[in-house]
């Protein structure tokens, strides 16, 4: 309603000043052309609005990041990512007439069941007005050619199936090989604007070089390159040379002369070149002034816009090449990496540590007690009660005492320590017995025959005792004097 007052008042005041003009006197002509001249430009200018109608289809695998690209082209941080069809749009304004228009972006979904949605976004009647934005992810290369492949084989088949005229198909065809043609590099003036072409240079057109505009779709197609800030990643974890992006890049632009499409490589993360796909897309739909060159020479920031590309210019790349051949197949190449398994490992979680010191506590009740850092074997222990016991028997002192030399003794000792014990032990205890006499009184027989009989053999078992006993060491032999000095004293 705004737009179609101020086109009234204009026009009727562009009226109203051409009458007062021609009844004014000869005399001020030259004011008079003046003010015609201005009026005629304002009245051509209320006429120039932007079109409306221009649409943005775009297409890509899963996770390319469409829907990301075109919201930061219409500058949203926060989107809702949809299903199926998506539709967003980026504002478009013009300065010069101060007009300002909407382009509309129809995002389709990744999944290729989805695809008889373009009929929404792309009707026949307004496939003059249609640009085709083919996004590809260059954090998986490996998928790149035939993703490209898929999306305009799709596209291709939508086409065919709205029965365009044929007469507007081939105007369209026509339309897009004649402004390969006329492209000229810009950036050669003082001013960075392009060349221009002369009357006698517009009227001859070189010819399509081989392998150039084979697959002509009728609408202009610009080839994204999206999340290139991923290839250092790929040179670190997958060992990607420089050779390697150049035989993508070269794969990637034989597509586009196929098909006569743009290529630009963008970075969201990093905001690269997103400024200057903005401006591009604006030129090829509503024919805005474009000043950017061509630019090859970084490897995640190239942007070749349609017409400048050629063989000649893509064999550069492979002046490059040391282990690779141009003709080497893409998918031998840029092989797929393994799939890394992922191991679900149970979670343990741990318990309590109060319900963790109970069991603890429990388990420890149950094990027998050691001592010296060893169970303690009861099965060996020598009888409960006093040691001291009077009256003991020459038997009975011989019968405890293996025992107790069994358990004192270490694996490593040999049996002649344990007979030497032994037989001092016996010594010790008759000699004792001898001196101090038996109850009986002196005249005993049985006392004097054990008396006589100690002092006849006692030389004689003494040397033999002090023969073995030499052979031990001092660390080898125990206490053996304790225990029957003990025994001797309770006699």
């Amino acid at each position: 309603m705004a737009t179609s007052g101020r086109s009234a008042l204009l026009s009727s005041t562009y009226t109203g000043l051409k009458n007062t003009l021609e009844n004014s006197n000869p005399e001020e002509e030259d004011g008079q052309d003046l003010w015609s001249t201005i009026l005629s430009e304002v009245s051509t200018h209320s006429r120039s609005k932007l079109p409306s109608g221009k649409n943005v289809l775009v297409m890509g695998e899963v996770g390319s990041g469409k829907t990301t690209l075109v919201a930061k082209l219409q500058g949203v941080e926060e989107y809702m990512k949809g299903r199926g069809l998506e539709y967003l749009y980026f504002s478009v304004h013009d300065d010069d007439i101060d007009d300002h228009t909407r382009c509309n972006a129809w995002v389709l979904d990744g999944d290729l069941y989805h695809k008889g949605l373009q009929g929404v976004a792309v009707p026949v009647d307004s496939i003059s007005n249609t640009l085709l934005l083919i996004t590809l992810d260059m954090s998986r290369p490996w998928n790149a050619l035939d993703s490209l492949q898929k999306w305009a084989a799709v596209a291709r088949e939508h086409i065919d199936k709205l029965r365009v005229a044929p007469e507007t198909l081939r105007e369209l065809e026509h339309n897009l090989v004649k402004q390969f043609q006329e492209y000229v590099e810009p950036g050669s003036g003082e001013d960075g604007t392009p060349q221009r072409r002369s009357e006698d240079e517009e009227s001859i057109l070189l010819p399509l070089g081989d392998g150039t505009l084979t697959h002509n779709l009728g609408i202009p197609v610009v080839v994204v390159c999206t999340k290139c800030d991923a290839i250092s990643t790929l040179e670190k974890e997958h060992d990607y040379k420089d050779e390697h992006l150049d035989f993508i890049q070269s794969h990637v632009r034989h597509f586009c002369l196929q098909y006569g499409a743009s290529l630009v490589y963008t970075s969201v993360k990093e905001m690269k070149n997103l400024d200057i796909l903005y401006k591009y897309l604006v030129h090829r739909l509503y024919g805005f002034p474009f000043h950017c060159p061509a630019q090859v020479v970084e490897r995640d920031a190239v942007f070749i816009p349609s017409g400048w590309d050629n063989e000649k210019k893509i064999a550069i790349l492979h002046e490059n090449f040391q282990t690779l051949k141009s003709d080497d197949t893409f998918e031998d190449v840029i092989v797929k990496p393994p799939v890394r398994k992922i191991v679900h490992e149970k979670e343990i979680q741990a318990e309590d540590d109060q319900v963790f010191l109970v069991k603890l506590q429990s388990l420890l009740a149950k094990q027998p007690a050691v001592t010296a850092g060893r169970p303690v074997d009861t099965s060996s222990r020598a009888p409960t009660g006093s040691p001291r016991t009077s009256n003991r028997s020459a038997a009975a002192n011989v019968a405890n005492a293996m025992p107790q030399s069994a358990s004192r003794f270490s694996a490593g000792q040999t049996s002649e320590g344990v007979l030497a014990n032994f037989f001092n032990s016996l010594l010790t205890k008759k000699s004792g017995t001898g001196a101090t006499g038996t109850p009986g009184g002196g005249n005993n027989t049985p006392g004097t025959v054990r008396k006589s009989a100690s002092k006849l053999g006692l030389g004689d078992v003494q040397a033999e005792l002090d023969r073995i006993s030499s052979r031990e060491t001092d660390s080898d032999l125990p206490n053996a004097n304790e225990t029957p000095a003990a025994d001797g004293q309770d006699t």
